[in-house]
């Protein structure tokens, strides 16, 4: 499972990051977690609000900070 977290290091980027961290953790599952701050690559998933995460390519939120439990709930449901 591969999931991003679009933005470009500002601070609701960084809490996204974290609580998508901690979803992982929660869930257990193997994850690839990376940080997208380019902006060409993120517009490249047609985000134009950030932060956005994405989970293995399908873009799940844009423009708010997911709670863990949120971000849980799409981890298993993949």
């Amino acid at each position: 499972m591969k999931i991003a977290v679009l933005g470009p290091g500002c601070p609701k980027c960084k809490k996204l990051y974290e609580n998508a961290q901690q979803a992982v953790t929660e869930a257990g599952v193997d994850a690839e977690l990376e940080k997208v701050e380019d902006i060409q690559k993120i517009n490249d998933y047609n985000v134009f609000m950030t932060p956005a995460l994405v989970v293995d390519g399908t873009v799940k939120s844009t423009g708010k900070v997911a709670s863990p439990e949120q971000i849980r709930n799409w981890i298993e449901q993949t």
